[in-house]
């Protein structure tokens, strides 16, 4: 179940960010060279192994999955990660996971 309010406005102002995913709804904030996104998962979701620049995150709510060189971790509300430039990992998310993820990027993601 969605929780509509669970993003204040300060957050839902910014722009969508095209995310390949379905069932991903976001917000982009470009940070100079670095972008910040907002993400809510509405089903559960497999992200494939994939690598790209430096990210860490924090999970703001739900459960992920997360395997980072082939350590796998369970992540709840109040964790956070860091993944380096080019390491691969992947993810099974959780409809409900919430997260805030900054890539050390700043065209990981283009506005919707």
């Amino acid at each position: 179940m969605r929780d509509k309010d669970f993003f204040p406005d300060i957050i839902k102002q910014h722009p969508e960010a095209e995310i390949p995913i379905d069932c991903v709804e976001s917000k982009l904030v470009q940070a100079g060279d670095q972008q910040f996104i907002f993400m809510e998962f509405n089903d559960d979701v497999e992200i494939p192994p994939h690598k790209h620049n430096a990210q860490w995150g924090v999970v703001l709510d739900g459960e992920i999955e997360l395997t980072i060189n082939d350590d796998i971790k369970l992540l709840t509300k109040g964790d956070s990660y860091f993944i380096d430039k080019d390491v691969v990992h992947s993810a099974r998310i959780k409809a409900g996971y919430k997260d805030l993820t900054l890539f050390n990027q700043k065209d990981r993601y283009t506005v919707k």
